[in-house]
């Protein structure tokens, strides 16, 4: 983002990009399909990984192998965080979140260039034809495992839901993070 004047302009491919894209082993293939409990679909690389080297978030492919969309371009498989994501979105906190979406504009502000960044991300592998990205962005949150999915492949202050939900987790990668 830059600022020429009062013109404020705004590329999402270069805001939001993954820090660290790791190609797939055949080691992380057999994480990650220990994590889901099943084979993994649509796997393009892996996206953040946990303190012991584990497979925490893979970037997958906008479209499976029989041509069905996959939106979802960073798919959150650490189990332990899964579940304790699960808890927070029990507990009331997407509806809280969208909420504020309604009453904050720069908040909101924040959330559809986010969502403006995912689309352009996952567009440049292969658009979709869609402007529907993942978790309820651009208007609502609706998928906390999106959010911090998101947030851990492209670092902080891209997705303030998916920060948010890390902040109230802190200590998820010191305690168990694995197993």
């Amino acid at each position: 983002m830059s600022v020429t004047g009062n013109i404020e302009t705004f590329d999402p491919l270069a805001w939001g990009r993954p820090l660290k894209l790791e190609p797939v082993s055949e080691a992380d293939y057999a994480s990650i399909a220990e994590q889901l409990g099943r084979k993994p679909r649509a796997l393009r690389a892996v996206a953040h990984r946990c303190p012991h080297g584990k497979p925490t978030v893979v970037q997958t492919n906008p479209r499976l192998a029989d041509g069905t969309p996959f939106p979802t371009l960073y798919y959150l498989t650490n189990p332990r965080l899964c579940g304790l994501l699960g808890g927070l979105e029990a507990s009331g906190l997407m509806r809280e979140m969208t909420e504020r979406l309604e009453s904050d504009s720069e908040l909101a502000l924040k959330y559809q260039r986010c969502h403006d960044s995912y689309l352009a991300q996952r567009d440049e592998i292969e658009s979709l034809g869609t402007q529907v990205s993942a978790g309820g962005m651009p208007i609502r949150v609706k998928c906390l495992h999106v959010h911090v999915g998101h947030a851990l492949a492209c670092g902080p202050n891209i997705n303030p839901f998916g920060d948010e939900a890390l902040e109230r987790l802190a200590d998820w990668p010191v305690k168990g993070c694995c197993g």
